[in-house]
């Protein structure tokens, strides 16, 4: 299994940046897609950016595309999610998750971390 644990959040103004770091032990951890996600008070978990494997393949939510950077280096068996011109919108528990190519559990992702707290204020 993997064990992912995210850092970086923390109290920012509007405009500004910050970068999570999304940090997994295990060995199958470089053949994992790895999606981050959040969530703020009241509203439901949303998808915000994934990678593939190889790092060569990314996707992100309109919300964020242009603004967030998701990638990854496994040798270090970090993914991390660089946030520029944050808005107080993006104020948010932020989620990483790993899926396993090889693991049958019936979900888009096997593996979660705790969260860590990103805050934007205005």
């Amino acid at each position: 299994q993997v064990q992912l644990v995210e850092s970086g959040g923390g109290l920012v103004q509007a405009g500004g940046s910050l970068r999570l770091s999304c940090a997994a032990s295990g060995r199958t951890f470089s053949r994992c897609v790895i999606g981050w996600f959040r969530q703020a008070p009241g509203k439901e978990r949303e998808f915000v950016a994934r990678i593939n494997s190889s790092g060569r393949i990314t996707y992100y939510a309109d919300s964020v595309k242009g603004r967030f950077t998701i990638s990854r280096d496994n040798t270090r068996n970090t993914v991390y999610l660089q946030m520029n011109s944050l808005k107080p919108e993006d104020t948010a528990v932020y989620y990483c998750a790993a899926n396993d190519p090889l693991v049958v559990s019936g979900g888009e992702y096997d593996y979660w971390g705790q969260g860590t707290q990103v805050t934007v204020s205005s």
